[in-house]
């Protein structure tokens, strides 16, 4: 079930100075490229002792700050990145034979920009932050879609809904971002930008080193 990829090589002197602009560089050949979901993330947290847990979240912003996705607080991520707020990140573009990875702090967005998102999502979507308490456990699917019925009852289309409480956002600021470009004979590129600088440097303070595959 392998298959070898064939594809330029990515050397140090194709890289942006500052990892972000190269993020933005291979998010939008994605994009281009025609992927579905390029935004697709594994989101991965783990408990203060060591436990990890990895699931599909969706990329909805990033930017020279970090990347930006939303959630339900009181999920298991959640409560892991209350608990411990180190994240990896996993964008795996695998029909460009690509992939990011990044490690980093999670920390919650503020309840303007978290509002100002709400609005922007879909009616429906609306209703399932509310309706679902993501990460607990339930009766049955019905039990789920008659609370939905009874939210959209009570918010009908065009009404506007305030955002959930315990929902909102993550801004991931990175300390390290690998980016890997698969090769045949298993040969691939991995280059590393890591932080060399405090954390308010600015954002060229990053040094880039080559991983053997």
């Amino acid at each position: 079930m392998r298959k070898q990829y064939r594809s330029t090589p990515l050397l140090e002197t194709d890289l942006a100075d500052d990892p972000m602009e190269q993020f933005a560089h291979w998010f939008e050949e994605a994009a281009f490229a025609g992927l579905h979901e390029p935004n697709a993330m594994i989101v991965s947290t783990a408990t203060p002792d060591g436990h990890p847990s990895s699931r599909t979240v969706l990329l909805k912003q990033y930017d020279a700050q970090g990347f930006v996705f939303y959630t339900n607080y009181g999920s298991r991520k959640g409560q892991e990145l209350a608990a411990n707020p180190h994240i990896s990140l996993l964008f795996p573009w695998h029909p460009l034979a690509r992939q990011v990875i990044v490690t980093g702090t999670a920390a919650r967005t503020g309840r303007d920009e978290t509002a100002a998102y709400f609005r922007s999502r879909p009616h429906g979507s609306q209703l399932g932050a509310w309706a679902s308490e993501q990460s607990s456990v339930i009766g049955s699917r019905d039990d789920l879609l008659r609370r939905y019925e009874e939210l959209a009852t009570r918010y009908p289309e065009g009404e506007q809904i305030p955002a959930p409480p315990e929902w909102g956002g993550y801004r991931v600021e990175p300390q390290a971002m690998e980016f890997w470009q698969g090769h045949e004979n298993r040969l691939h590129d991995r280059l590393r930008y890591v932080r060399t600088g405090a954390e308010e440097a600015p954002a060229a303070a990053w040094r880039v080193e080559r991983l053997a595959p």
